[in-house]
C-alpha cells in the first residue's frame, strides 16, 4: 500500500506543479498588465476591483507590493515559469537531482512564508484583498505541501524516528488538512470584513 501511495505522487506531483504553474503565471501576467495601466493611467480600475474589499488596486498601490523592491507581480512571472518547466520536465520523464529539489522545497517554503506574510498584510494593513492575489496563495500552499511530502517520501529530506508519525499522518490525510488551511484562511477572511459581508447575508 504504501509503494501504490508513493506511486501515486510521483505520478501527480508533474500535473500539481503545471496546473499550479500555469494559474499563477496567469495571476501574475494579469497583474503586471494591470499595473502597467496604472501607472499610465492613475485612474484606470483594474478588472478585478469589484468592490470596496476585494480592490485589486488597492493592493497594488500598497507599500507591500514591492516588497523586494520591485513589483511582486515580476517575481511570481519568474518563479511559476520555473515551477511549469519542472512539471513538464518531470512528465517527461526525467529524474532531477537531490540538490535540485531541495532548492525548489526551499524556494516553495519561502513563498508559502511570504504568502502568509501577504495574507496578514492584505487583512490588517492594507484592508483590501486581491482576487488573483488570493488564487496564489491557495496554489502555492498546495505546492509546498504536495513537494514537501514528496521530498520525504523519496528521502531528499530525512525525518528524524519522532517525527515520522506525523509525516504519515499528514500523507494519509493531506486532502482533509489542505482544506483545513484553506477553511482558517477563509474564517479570517470573514471576521475582518464581517463589517462589509455580514449584511450582506443578512446578520
Amino acid at each position: 500500500m504504501k509503494a501504490i501511495r508513493q506511486l501515486s505522487l510521483t505520478n501527480a506531483l508533474p500535473w500539481i506543479l503545471i496546473v499550479c504553474g500555469v494559474i499563477g503565471l496567469f495571476c501574475s501576467f494579469t497583474l503586471t498588465m494591470d499595473k502597467m495601466e496604472i501607472l499610465k493611467n492613475p485612474n484606470y480600475r483594474p478588472i478585478c476591483d469589484l468592490n470596496p474589499v476585494l480592490s485589486c488596486g488597492s493592493v497594488m498601490n500598497s507599500e507591500q507590493s514591492q516588497a523586494f523592491g520591485f513589483d511582486n507581480t515580476i517575481f511570481g512571472l519568474a518563479g511559476f515559469a520555473v515551477i511549469v518547466t519542472v512539471g513538464v520536465v518531470l512528465l517527461a520523464g526525467a529524474t532531477l537531482k537531490r540538490w535540485f529539489w531541495l532548492g525548489l522545497q526551499w524556494g516553495l517554503t519561502v513563498g508559502v512564508l511570504f504568502v502568509h506574510w501577504l495574507i496578514y498584510n492584505s487583512l490588517y494593513q492594507i484592508n483590501s484583498l486581491c482576487p488573483f492575489c488570493m488564487a496564489v496563495w491557495v496554489i502555492t500552499i498546495i505546492m509546498f505541501v504536495y513537494v514537501t511530502l514528496y521530498n520525504i517520501g523519496h528521502r531528499h529530506i530525512s525525518l528524524k524516528d519522532r517525527y515520522k508519525p506525523v509525516y504519515e499522518f499528514v500523507r494519509r490525510h493531506h486532502i482533509d488538512l489542505i482544506f483545513l488551511w484553506f477553511l482558517l484562511v477563509f474564517a479570517l477572511i470573514l471576521n475582518r470584513f464581517w463589517y462589509f459581508y455580514g449584511p450582506k447575508l443578512g446578520f
